[in-house]
């Protein structure tokens, strides 16, 4: 076999043994901290976040289709994550040097930080989904964006349920959502809220909101490009991919 291969597979069966790992003791508490939190809060606001999180989503994912890396389906897996590998360590300089801007301005510039992050993240993820060779002029393959976006920004308890769905994707295709309106959009934002909270909250705090800012920006670009590769390499695993059948 291949090294690259060997070590794909390796890679691979580590960070689905990280997917499926059960919820800590802190990560229990803290969900349940957010749910309650959630729950208290009225049904109306959830219905505003919900649709202003929707909104920005459907118009990142509309915009990012004008100009995507060109599909070669001559390289290699190794030469094509090469690209990948590329193009997210970009995407997280830029995310870090966005998040220590907004970082730095406190509140207000924190608050500019939701939408600009946001956007710099999907559209990795369609650079990332075109270098595997997905034709997302399909529905169907920027939904699978959508649960590569959730598996990562979500609860470990989440995490655990989405793997699942991402390890027997072809399977679970035919139930997609014939359209995007109809996905879960208040769930989305619930687990992607959730989640950035704990992660960025300090980045609204004068003096050290820079540093935080773009450190989070950092980490969360990158664990999000990860997992994309991944997502797209189980993909390829179930897709009998003649490059990877023998390796994967």
């Amino acid at each position: 076999m291949d090294a690259y291969l060997h070590y794909v597979r390796a890679e691979l069966n580590i960070w689905l043994f990280q997917m499926k790992r059960p919820p800590g003791l802190m990560n229990r508490m803290t969900r349940s901290v957010q749910k309650k939190i959630n729950d208290l809060l009225p049904e109306k606001l959830h219905q505003v976040v919900t649709a202003a999180i929707e909104n920005m989503v459907k118009a990142v994912m509309t915009g990012s289709s004008w100009i995507l890396p060109k599909w070669d389906d001559s390289l290699s897996l190794k030469a094509r994550e090469m690209k990948v590998r590329q193009r997210i360590k970009w995407y997280r300089n830029t995310a870090s040097a966005e998040g220590a801007v907004t970082g730095a301005g406190g509140i207000l510039l924190g608050f500019a930080d939701f939408p600009a992050f946001l956007t710099i993240k999907m559209k990795m993820l369609f650079d990332i989904a075109a270098l595997y060779g997905a034709d997302l002029k399909q529905k169907k393959e920027r939904l699978f964006l959508l649960y590569i976006f959730q598996l990562t920004f979500s609860s470990q308890q989440r995490k655990n349920d989405l793997i699942g769905l991402m390890e027997n994707w072809s399977d679970f295709e035919p139930n997609l959502p014939q359209n995007i309106d109809e996905f879960d959009w208040k769930t989305f934002q619930l687990d992607y809220r959730d989640y950035i909270d704990l992660a960025k909250l300090a980045q609204l705090v004068p003096l050290v909101g820079a540093g935080v800012g773009a450190l989070a920006n950092y980490k969360l670009t990158e664990q999000l490009g990860n997992n994309a590769m991944n997502c797209y390499r189980l993909r390829l695993r179930q897709q009998k991919s003649p490059e990877l059948i023998s390796g994967l």
